[in-house]
């Protein structure tokens, strides 16, 4: 995101009014606080090595209005959140640490630094944002949810924690780009109910008007994550501006305990709407006439691919083989699956698996015991694609992170990014069907000049005639150390000595990859805090992160010849 857009979520802080008056002390781990002053936010004082304080939030008639978790400052200040608050609300708080470590709760630094604000400073003061990937304004950030395209502009909502930088307090935050690189802040879409927080999920155009709501309106399918997980929907008749969720919410439900992420799409031979759930360690399909009334269709996984995490973040979508676009039988369906723990290196990863799907049933055409994975870094997860990309793309986008250590990264303004948007497709290899995953065309325009040496923004075209060693340094010493293998088909990237690593155990490692056959040409891509590299063909993917204490200045090449571009921004 660029510098810029930093500051549309919100103008620069100009002028604060008085530190919040003194709270109403209840007890050892109780405290109430009445708001009166007639601003828009209460900035509340974070600390991020605390535990989660409750902050019920009612109204002039004691109605609660709001429920958060909020790590509230014992000692030391962090960093400040905006809660958006009116005359006569009640702050009911309830704390949860040790009061014998941490003292009177009538002392917490909180108190002193809690001030009322008309306006949030956005301003960016993380040196490792990155310049052209999307980040969320301030707080935190993990999954993308409900992508569309519509009138030209790309909708991406994401699962946000306003009222912190750790995961907590999961919302619809949105985000919108009309070339998928600069994106523009826009206001929180669905918050939390009494049905749960609000958790992964899709969001589709109603073109035929098949809800009711309306043709063109944008409906939204996500799980309420309450004492059970269920799944709700919600409608926009703005183009995805605001939503009004369905009175009769959930609409699915289920006796199992991890039952979430609804991905939507229309069947147009069967005239359904499917919904492909991740329940536990398997898939559920789902159809519909109007998106309120589900019938369970059938069920996939139980004896495929990798287990050794709970299944998450599912997507289902056709594709035509590369090589054979007017062969009878050249479409195939994908299945995207994410999975955490279970990836290759570590962590969460993105596994698929690739068959036919009737309008009922999908049908594997892989062996029950192969794992094929969409990327091999460490850092790809919670992959899934965008309803209505134009001229008949597949475009994906990832969460650029990993459950390991996402809430420790070192960075407090936000965390996590969105990976680079990719076009997916498929092609053959050694006998077998794989998904291709190449930066989308949005990417390559905004390849700028070449220039000599590396940046903190940039793209580095590798050809390659063998082996070949590529390594990214800089003038501490920190260095990042890739390998192509011809002979085994492989490429790995080492991060060990690539920065500060010491925040994470499972951090400091080397990933390595099959490239289906022999790579003539590398994609890479840096953008201070992450590198991607792409088989330029698309047969291979790696997403890393990276914490250089300064950027990487120096490339050397062995086995090929490198070319530096500028991104521009």
């Amino acid at each position: 995101m660029r510098k810029t857009l930093l500051t549309l979520a919100a103008t620069a802080l100009t002028t604060l009014a008085a530190n919040a008056q003194s709270p109403m002390i209840l007890g050892d781990n109780h405290a109430m606080l009445r708001i009166k002053q007639g601003t828009k936010y209460l900035l509340l004082p974070v600390q991020e090595k605390e535990e989660n304080a409750h902050i019920a939030v009612t109204d002039s008639r004691n109605e609660m209005v709001r429920r958060l978790n909020v790590k509230l400052a014992v000692d030391k200040v962090d960093y400040l959140v905006p809660l958006e608050i009116a005359d006569g609300q009640l702050l009911d708080i309830t704390f949860h640490g040790d009061r014998r470590k941490t003292g009177a709760v009538k002392d917490y630094a909180c108190w002193k630094e809690m001030k009322y604000s008309d306006t949030f400073d956005t301003t960016n003061r993380e040196h490792f944002r990155p310049l052209y990937h999307h980040t969320p304004a301030y707080g935190w950030m993990n999954d993308p949810n409900g992508m569309f395209y519509k009138d030209g502009v790309w909708h991406l909502y994401y699962q946000f924690n306003p009222y912190g930088s750790q995961w907590e307090n999961m919302t619809w935050g949105h985000s919108t780009s009309t070339d998928l690189i600069h994106w523009q802040p826009q206001p929180m879409a669905i918050e939390a109910d009494w049905l749960g927080a609000i958790f992964s999920g899709s969001a589709v155009i109603d073109k035929q008007n098949t809800t009711g709501y309306g043709p063109g309106t944008v409906v939204a399918m996500y799980t309420s994550a309450g004492a059970s997980q269920t799944q709700s929907i919600a409608y926009s008749t703005d183009g995805g501006k605001t939503f009004t969720k369905y009175a009769g919410n959930p609409v699915i439900t289920a006796n199992a305990p991890d039952f979430r992420d609804p991905k939507v799409f229309w069947h147009e031979q069967t005239k359904r709407w499917i919904v492909v759930l991740a329940v536990g360690q398997e898939v559920q399909l789902y159809s519909s006439r109007d998106m309120k009334q589900w019938h369970y269709e059938s069920s996939f996984g139980r004896e495929y691919g990798n287990h050794d995490g709970v299944w998450e973040c599912p997507d289902l979508f056709p594709l035509t083989l590369s090589s054979q676009t007017s062969a009878p039988n050249s479409e195939k369906w994908v299945l995207l699956l994410n999975i955490n723990p279970g990836g290759p290196f570590g962590g969460s990863a993105t596994q698929y698996f690739v068959g036919q799907f009737d309008g009922h049933k999908f049908t594997c055409e892989d062996q029950p015991t192969e794992t094929k994975w969409m990327d091999y870094g460490k850092d790809h997860y919670a992959t899934v694609t965008f309803w209505g990309a134009p001229d008949g793309r597949t475009v994906a986008l990832p969460w650029m992170s990993n459950w390991q250590y996402a809430n420790q990264v070192p960075t407090m303004q936000f965390r996590s990014a969105n990976g680079l948007p990719r076009e997916l497709g498929i092609t053959t290899a050694d006998g077998e069907t794989i998904l291709t995953s190449r930066p989308t065309k949005e990417v390559d325009a905004v390849r700028g000049d070449r220039v000599k040496s590396l940046t903190e923004a940039c793209e580095v075209v590798v050809d390659i005639k063998g082996n070949a060693d590529i390594t990214f340094s800089n003038a501490k010493g920190e260095e990042l150390v890739m390998h192509y293998d011809q002979q085994k088909h492989t490429f790995s990237m080492d991060r060990r000595r690539s920065g500060n690593t010491g925040f994470s155990e499972a951090f400091p490692a080397v990933t390595v990859a099959p490239t289906y056959g022999n790579i003539k040409q590398l994609r890479i891509f840096i953008d201070r805090c992450s590198v991607e590299a792409f088989d330029a063909q698309g047969k291979m993917a790696m997403t890393n992160l990276v914490f250089p204490s300064e950027p990487y200045n120096t490339v050397k090449v062995k086995g090929g010849k490198a070319k530096v571009y500028q991104i521009k921004l």
